[in-house]
């Protein structure tokens, strides 16, 4: 036997056995395939079809940026400003990356004024993103910039700035923290307003800096202004007036609207209680309600002109027709209606200027209950304005078919039937506009406004109007305003609560001046005053009175009768104590 070491490897008796000559062959052409499947496959991938690893790649460093766009401004009819978006920032974190040292936690802490510890909770919350402080000044903000921490990134948006604060508040509303409509005029017009947001690529590294713009995808489309139909000035007299009656008759809310008989244009809308829509803390639902447009009421006296209107357009009575009130008390059914007084025998115009509850039913007690109903239906009644508000109330108008007779006398006068204040300042349009009634605009309206619809006849509106004026032998004599005829009708409701009528009131006034040619029509509203009146006439006509002269004075309208020496000298005795209808001092 041979000595093992010298067997060589190649005569290794293991390897004797002889391998097929087509199997290194196969081996070798395998591998030669799969080289060539790779080497097809990659360059598939990246020379034909790269979408998929640049997709893949993107997602790594490549990030798509929303520009913000800027809001519209909303102005006054005098291009005034009364809304507008100013730059701020946000502070957001990525808690993986935000390994802060306690002085730095406490520091950032300080500039966001937040607690350390609260500061702490939010960068443990989440691994993925979180806000610090939203909406934050842009000079603080550079602050934290400064100081450099990881982890910690800035954002531009932009916040709400509302210069005339709770003056304009219920007609502005005011919007949210992403600076998107959420009650008023922002909410109405929110997709005139916003505008669209663009678009940007950018590269960021891993700590989310971005080190490269790459090119703008889409640029930001800016939101078109609005321009109300409001006066500031306007505006500003009928909030004072309203905030000064509210504290003397200790009223819990009111709500005044001034309307441009010529146009239909909103030119003033007040309510109270109010708001700071820059500071809106501790708000309660009571002060963001737009009562003018939200709130109805059973309007008492000031319906009882449109029932007189329609006895003297369908040529049942006239003016000088007498009407026998009796004891001033008539029974329909088991129901009594009765006067303050006892009147007797009066003529239609005494019916109004007395305010006699019995004298209108006499009236609406000619016409059916469908004559009634469209006579409301067409003054706007029981409808919406569609003016495209929030919230806005249609009324409560029952159909005529479910009317019953003690029904239809009461809605003459006013109970039984619900409306808005701003339902019941349009209706008086038709007074002051010879019997047309024209839509209503919180925007500027250039140009002639919208055909309106006719309700009276031209004569029977100016005989109206003329029954209704403000004065000694009129209705409501502190409603006048000093060197202008006034024209209106006073209103006292009491409240339903529960189904019942409490010892609670609602006083009003709607009216317009001058009465020769009207160019204002004003509505006053005073919920639940309790300083021992409550009447429409000592209640709503002087708050009324105010706001008309102020307003009158403010848009140069001229006077149509002559200041008496008294009346000039009281008015030189407001301007010298500044009591002036443009003072503005506090808005």
């Amino acid at each position: 036997m041979k000595n093992p070491r010298s067997v060589t490897f190649n005569h290794n008796p293991l390897l004797k056995r002889d391998l097929p000559a087509w199997r290194p062959r196969l081996v070798m052409l395998a591998l030669m395939g799969c080289s060539v499947a790779l080497a097809g496959r990659a360059l598939y991938l990246q020379g034909v079809h790269n979408d998929f690893l640049q997709a893949k790649g993107e997602s790594r460093y490549a990030r798509t940026l929303e520009v913000p766009a800027t809001r519209g401004r909303i102005t006054d009819r005098n291009g005034d400003i009364l809304a507008v978006s100013t730059p701020v920032r946000s502070i957001w974190a990525l808690p993986a990356d935000a390994q802060l040292e306690p002085a730095q936690a406490r520091e950032l802490a300080r500039l966001l004024e937040m607690d350390a510890n609260e500061l702490n909770r939010r960068l443990a919350a989440s691994r993925d993103f979180a806000y610090l402080k939203r909406q934050l000044p842009p000079e603080v903000a550079k602050q934290v910039a400064d100081l450099r921490l990881p982890g910690i990134h800035q954002q531009q948006e932009y916040r709400r700035y509302y210069p005339g604060g709770e003056v304009m508040a219920h007609i502005l509303g005011f919007t949210n923290v992403e600076d998107k409509g959420q009650e008023g005029i922002e909410l109405a017009f929110e997709k005139q307003l916003a505008g669209r947001p663009g678009a940007r690529r950018v590269i960021k590294d891993r700590r989310g800096q971005i080190v490269e713009d790459v090119e703008a995808i889409r640029p930001p489309r800016d939101g078109q202004d609005v321009a109300l139909s409001i006066d500031g000035k306007v505006q500003y007299l009928a909030w004072s007036a309203l905030r000064e009656a509210m504290e003397q008759h200790k009223a819990q809310a009111g709500a005044v609207v001034v309307l441009d008989a010529r146009s239909g244009e909103v030119l003033a809308l007040a309510n109270a209680p109010t708001f700071n829509p820059n500071n809106r803390a501790n708000l309660s639902g009571a002060q963001l309600r737009n009562r003018v447009f939200t709130d109805t009421f059973e309007p008492g006296s000031v319906m009882k002109p449109f029932i007189a209107a329609l006895a003297i357009d369908r040529g049942k009575a006239t003016p000088d027709t007498v009407i026998d009130t009796g004891n001033g008390r008539m029974t329909i059914g088991t129901a009594t209606i009765s006067d303050v007084k006892r009147n007797g025998l009066m003529t239609v115009a005494e019916v109004l200027q007395k305010s006699s509850n019995v004298g209108t039913v006499k009236l609406a007690q000619q016409f059916s209950a469908d004559e009634m109903w469209h006579l409301f239906d067409q003054l706007g009644f029981g409808t919406p304005l569609n003016l495209g508000f929030p919230g806005e109330a249609s009324g409560r108008l029952r159909p005529a078919k479910s009317w019953r007779p003690i029904e239809q006398a009461t809605m003459s006068f006013g109970h039984g039937i619900s409306v808005s204040l701003i339902q019941m300042a349009r209706a008086y349009l038709v007074f002051a506009r010879d019997g047309e009634l024209v839509p209503l605009s919180l925007t500027r309206v250039d140009g002639q406004p919208s055909s309106g619809r006719r309700v009276y006849s031209a004569e029977t509106a100016r005989t109206v109007r003329s029954m209704l004026v403000a004065g000694p032998k009129g209705t409501a004599v502190r409603a006048q305003v000093p060197g202008y005829t006034v024209a209106g009708k006073t209103g006292t409701a009491r409240k339903l609560e529960n189904g019942r009528y409490a010892r609670k009131y609602i006083s009003s006034y709607v009216g317009f001046a001058p009465a020769s040619n009207p160019r204002l029509v004003v509505a006053v509203m005073i919920d639940e005053p309790s300083a021992g009146q409550y009447y429409g006439g000592a209640v709503a006509a002087p708050l009324f009175s105010r706001v008309t002269e102020g307003a009158l004075r403010a848009l140069g309208v001229a006077p149509d009768v002559p200041l008496t020496p008294l009346q000039l000298a009281r008015r030189s005795a407001d301007e010298e104590a500044g009591r002036t209808p443009s003072s503005r001092e506090n808005m």
